[in-house]
């Protein structure tokens, strides 16, 4: 298969757009040109000067499959990852059975080779069964595997988390947490804060993550270990992570989108859409997360995308599941509400969603370049849409965004070569 990419625009490292036309040929570019390329193709796609960019890198979704398909399946979240123009994705552990021997990730392997229609890097478990005690046999695991997590639970004695450290060390894999400290949740479903009073409902203090991290850094120095620390939502685990590479720790972290976009006060009745884990914290912690991310100390956006039934999610605040998703609108949004105004640049946000997170896990993507692999999005910049969760492919359609107006938006995705989602109207 040969694809023949014209008129295109390349976002080059001093931030300015370059013209551009890039040939490609068994899944990898082969030529990039400002000038015009003669080689014949299977197909010339006329780019109109829409942005090229690498298929962008989302290190922390949720497919839900196997065990709970009626959320999502590896089929319908790998397409609405294409939509959202990204061409990698590492999923979560979460599910059931859960891939913590050699059989259920083999069979998981099976399944996203069958059903997948981008790249998915699978997690293992830290633990058996995510229960936290017993760890997983990390050395056999480590060669099929993206990393080891637990998340949606953190590892909660000092012990565990250790021992899984030494491990994974030993097999050059990282330690990627979700932080949360179970003894002083207190039941908590929103953050607590303001928004928990008004609306007489159990908060999740901010110590609950930031006192892991504390621990979990100290751990990572001591053992060598990659030690990656999801979703951040918190101005105190901004701090200890920024402290811990001041001290050389091999530490780096994530924040989601809807962190940077909104805090508490987006809440303003018992909705679950806004209902997530970490979750939205106060206007204090949302400037910490945003200068953090400016400074350095969080390394990239993961949309942590976690899909969850309508019915679920109606079931109100106290009772509904944790999550939203963000595969779909996580350019857009960020585009339309950072870089449009200014707050960040383009460059930053591309960046932040495919070198980076290809920098930090050492993943042979998140590059445009000749010699390198396929996995190319076409974005429209200019055109303006309203974000409609009736259109999702995502099974799920639990997310705050609903009716937000952007622009920005992934018109093509291009992954190992193959176009995987083509906007229809799209030449």
């Amino acid at each position: 298969m040969t694809l023949l990419l014209q008129n295109a625009k390349q976002l080059m490292e001093n931030g300015e757009l370059q013209d551009c036309h890039v040939f490609i040929e068994d899944g990898e570019v082969k030529q990039i040109s400002t000038t015009s390329i003669e080689e014949e193709a299977n197909r010339i796609i006329d780019c109109q000067r829409q942005l090229l960019i690498p298929g962008m890198i989302d290190v922390h979704i949720h497919l839900r499959e196997p065990g709970g398909e009626h959320k999502e399946t590896i089929k319908t979240g790998t397409k609405a990852a294409a939509r959202g123009g990204f061409t990698t994705v590492c999923s979560m552990p979460n599910t059931n059975p859960v891939p913590d021997n050699e059989e259920a990730i083999q069979e998981l392997l099976e399944k996203i080779n069958q059903d997948a229609v981008i790249r998915v890097l699978p997690y293992a478990a830290i633990t058996k069964g995510l229960n936290g005690e017993e760890l997983t046999d990390i050395e056999t695991l480590a060669h099929d595997v993206f990393a080891f997590t637990d998340d949606g639970v953190g590892i909660q004695t000092a012990d565990a988390m250790l021992r899984a450290m030494k491990l994974a060390a030993k097999a050059k894999k990282p330690i990627v947490a979700h932080c949360e400290d179970n003894s002083i949740v207190y039941g908590g479903v929103v953050h607590d804060g303001a928004i928990s009073t008004r609306l007489n409902l159990p908060g999740i203090p901010s110590l609950s993550e930031s006192v892991q991290i504390a621990r979990d850094v100290l751990l990572a120095e001591a053992t060598g270990c990659h030690y990656h620390v999801c979703h951040v939502s918190t101005k105190e685990s901004v701090r200890v992570i920024r402290d811990a590479k001041k001290a050389g720790i091999h530490v780096t972290a994530e924040v989601s989108p809807h962190h940077l976009l909104l805090n508490e006060d987006a809440i303003t009745q018992d909705d679950a859409n806004f209902k997530m884990n970490p979750p939205l914290r106060s206007k204090e912690d949302q400037a910490a997360l945003f200068e953090g991310l400016l400074d350095g100390t969080l390394d990239i956006i993961a949309t942590d995308h976690a899909p969850h039934s309508a019915d679920e999610k109606a079931q109100g605040m106290q009772n509904a599941p944790f999550g939203i998703v963000g595969l779909e609108t996580a350019f857009p949004l960020l585009y339309t509400y950072l870089v449009k105004p200014n707050k960040i640049t383009l460059k930053q946000l591309v960046d932040w969603l495919t070198i980076k997170p290809a920098t930090v896990f050492d993943l042979a993507s998140g590059r445009l370049a000749e010699n390198e692999r396929a996995d190319l999005t076409l974005i429209n910049l200019e055109q303006e849409t309203i974000i409609d969760k009736h259109t999702f492919y995502s099974k799920g359609k639990n997310t705050p965004f609903h009716n937000w107006k952007v622009s920005g938006i992934p018109v093509m995705t291009i992954c190992d070569g193959e176009i995987v989602y083509e906007e229809e109207y799209h030449g």
